[in-house]
Formats: C-alpha cells, sequence, structure tokens
C-alpha cells in the first residue's frame, strides 16, 4: 500500500510511491570499468515544498556481499506537472550534474527519464547523456540506468532491485505497554 502524507504537495501525489529509504543491489558493467555487484541505500523525502529530495549512495560488493568501496553518489530533486512530466536535476560525486525530462506512465508507478543536459568537471569521466526507467515492481522499486560517452553508444550501465526499508515510527505505536526499563526485551 502506498502512504500519502498529509504534508505532501498536492502535485507530488503521483510520485508518492517514491517516498521513504529503498535499500538493496544491482549490477554495474561498462566498457572500461571493472564490472561488479553494487550495493545501494536511496531515500526520497520532501518538505511540503513542490519536489522530492533525491539522495543515492552505492558500494562496490565482494563475492559475499560485504562493502568493499563507494562507487557513486548522487543527489538532486525530482519535480512533476499537471501533465505527469517530470524534470530533475542532478548532481553526482564523480563532477557531472545533469538535468533529466520524463514522464510518468498512465495508471502505473514507471517514470522514463532522458538527460536533456549534462555538464561534467574538467576531471570527471566522459560523459554524453542517459537513459532511465524506474519502476515499482511487486513492493520493489527497480531501475536501469543506460549510459553514453562520446566513444560507446547508449547502452546499459547499472540496474538494481531496492526494498522499502520500514520507517521506526510504525514500530513505536507497538512499545507503549513495555515497561521502560528495557528488561521485557529479554525475558
Amino acid at each position: 500500500m502506498i502512504e500519502i502524507p498529509s504534508d505532501l504537495h498536492p502535485d507530488l501525489v503521483p510520485l508518492a510511491f517514491l517516498l521513504g529509504t529503498w535499500e538493496g543491489a544491482g549490477v554495474t558493467d561498462f566498457p572500461g570499468a571493472e564490472k561488479c555487484n553494487f550495493g545501494q541505500e536511496v531515500t526520497f523525502t520532501h518538505d511540503g515544498r513542490p519536489f522530492l529530495e533525491y539522495l543515492s549512495r552505492t558500494w562496490a560488493l565482494d563475492k559475499d556481499g560485504n562493502k568493499v568501496k563507494p562507487l557513486e553518489n548522487e543527489s538532486g530533486y525530482w519535480r512533476i506537472d499537471a501533465d505527469r512530466k517530470i524534470e530533475v536535476v542532478m548532481a553526482r560525486d564523480a563532477g557531472v550534474i545533469e538535468l533529466w525530462y520524463g514522464e510518468l506512465a498512465a495508471k502505473r508507478p514507471q517514470i522514463d527519464l532522458v538527460t536533456d543536459a549534462v555538464a561534467r568537471t574538467a576531471s570527471a569521466a566522459e560523459y554524453s547523456g542517459g537513459k532511465r526507467l524506474y519502476g515499482l515492481v511487486g513492493g520493489d522499486l527497480m531501475w536501469v540506468y543506460e549510459k553514453a560517452t562520446p566513444k560507446v553508444p547508449l547502452r546499459p550501465y547499472m540496474s538494481a532491485q531496492l526494498k522499502k526499508v520500514p520507517n521506526p515510527a510504525a514500530f513505536v505505536k507497538d512499545l507503549k505497554d513495555l515497561p521502560d526499563d528495557g528488561i521485557a526485551f529479554f525475558r
């Protein structure tokens, strides 16, 4: 079930399915970079204004699923208009800033995005654009990112399956009848 916070800006109701913290794993593979499995945490929050704040952190995983090293972090802001058109402003730790445009599909929680503008610092790796697909499938947030550089045409780069992390506030109501000494947890 998708919960719509009472203080969510009305324009953002169609994007309410994104709200919260999501965690999971995926795979990254692109020419010139090492193919690996990665872990990810994504957070979509709001503060009552007409945009969602977005934060994503990824890290390489070893064969046992342990964190090895950071991969990519990105943050940004997501907006949607009355025609279900979406715009995203995103900055990545690799020295890239992107403007993404796309739309929310009719009658299903699926978002297609494509880059409209890319700016990068002198030290950033070559990058010319991308496409992303996000969807809520069986309660999981799944996404695919395709990437292009001047030397590599658009091709799959990263994808992941993320599960929603429960909000601890949801458990507090179940604690009201326990003694406040903490001993009840160990009986």
